[in-house]
């Protein structure tokens, strides 16, 4: 009897082994299709797989093409013609094959062609300026959206903790009415109140998953849709000179370097289309031959501007300049005020973590342990822990928020200096 009873328990335990086995391995293969990414491996990853860059890659290409082909001299013509010809006098009655063969090359002046040339040069200086200037807005984006995931994360983890602090004081309520120490309506209040921290989970993780799909977008989907991310918010490590910024991106920001490029191009449009209004000459050379009649001769061939001398295009190319100029100062402007906007938002959200660290943070925490130490005791009020426990997850939430805030605006200067801080 004791032996079938010790075989009995034997084979039980390796069932529960084997289920334990199989347990952790389910985990573990979850654990592998969720793959989890810092910001670096979301930067590089946006770098690689996000549209928006590969199509400035193809602008800068497709002005280097340009570049190549006004750096192109004009080609060549060749043109000829034959055919049986004879001499009408019957005395010589001479049959050959006539024929013509014509060369043409055209000559272009070489203020004109220089002009071509540096505008498409400036266009290339440009397509690169441009370049830069999606991969900064690029990075600046996939930051901001992995703190505002990160955000989304604690708000999840905050309404989650609440939900469990408001079913323990539930909890406690119900053996107080089943001791006689509370009222039924006391039950009501933490049952609203727990409907209430469930109302937050889900408006928590409805956010959760905007703000993961926001991210993903940005990687072109490389992301999937289960994944998770590891990191902190960036802090401030030490101050900065707004002034000496603000001059630096002003003649280095990618977005004011390809709007002087812009410009740049513009103004040798306009010498372009003023020395176009000198014609082009083309050197003809000609070999021909005709029943009695050999001839080799040579020409030019001159355009002349009697009517038109390219006013609309000068005024066109006029106008391109003038608009370069102004987006160019436009920009310059917003530039300016975008980083004295982020250039303050972070400082008020630095002094605002300043006020949470130093001293409001643990207040509330000790104000929330007092009002639940008192009311296990009676010494306090259901509303009182309500109002403690509601408190306190508002102030790590704003908490979370102002860090947040922190490093999207961190983020956004960034961005509007054309670099690192």
């Amino acid at each position: 009897m004791i032996r079938r009873v010790f075989i009995l328990s034997l084979i039980a335990g390796c069932l529960a082994g084997l289920s334990v086995s199989q347990t952790v391995a389910t985990v573990h293969a979850a654990d592998a299709r969720t793959s989890s990414y810092s910001l670096d491996d979301l930067l590089t990853l946006a770098l690689e797989r996000n549209p928006a860059l590969a199509g400035a890659e193809g602008i800068v290409r497709q002005s280097r093409g340009q570049q190549i082909a006004a750096g192109a001299y004009p080609n060549p013509s060749v043109s000829g013609n034959a055919g049986r010809g004879a001499i009408r006098d019957p005395s010589t009655g001479a049959r050959i094959t006539e024929r013509t063969v014509t060369v043409e090359q055209p000559l272009e002046w070489t203020g004109k062609r220089q002009a071509r040339q540096e505008a498409a040069d400036a266009g290339v200086a440009g397509a690169h300026a441009a370049l830069e200037e999606t991969r900064l807005g690029l990075l600046s984006d996939v930051k901001v959206a992995f703190y505002q995931l990160l955000f989304a994360q604690r708000d999840a983890e905050l309404a989650a903790q609440n939900v469990g602090a408001v079913e323990e004081v539930l909890r406690t309520v119900k053996s107080r009415v089943a001791a006689g120490e509370a009222t039924s309506f006391d039950t009501m209040k933490s049952t609203v109140e727990l409907q209430k921290a469930q109302k937050d989970v889900a408006r928590a993780q409805n956010a959760l998953i905007v703000a993961k799909t926001r991210l993903n977008t940005l990687t072109a989907g490389a992301l999937g849709k289960e994944f998770s991310i590891r990191g902190d918010f960036q802090p401030l490590k030490q101050g900065f000179d707004l002034d000496r910024l603000m001059a630096r991106a002003l003649d280095e920001h990618p977005t004011v370097r390809r709007l002087t490029k812009l410009t740049e191009q513009a103004e040798h449009t306009v010498r372009l289309e003023r020395e176009s209004r000198i014609p082009g000459v083309s050197v003809q050379g000609s070999y021909h031959r005709e029943a009695g009649d050999e001839s080799l001769t040579a020409g030019l061939s001159i355009p002349i501007p009697l009517w038109y001398r390219r006013q609309g295009e000068i005024e066109a190319a006029l106008g391109a300049k003038h608009r370069a100029e102004a987006d160019r100062l436009r920009m310059r402007n917003e530039i300016e005020q975008a980083i004295v906007q982020h250039g303050q938002e972070v400082r008020t959200a630095q002094d605002q973590l300043q006020v949470f660290e130093t001293g409001l943070l643990k207040q509330a925490e000790q104000t929330l342990i007092v009002a639940r130490t008192s009311f296990r005791q009676g010494a306090a009020s259901l509303l009182d822990v309500l109002d403690a426990q509601r408190v306190y997850r508002q102030i790590l939430l704003e908490y979370a928020q102002v860090r947040a805030d922190l490093s999207i605006a961190l983020a956004r200067l960034e961005r509007s200096l054309g670099g690192t801080l």
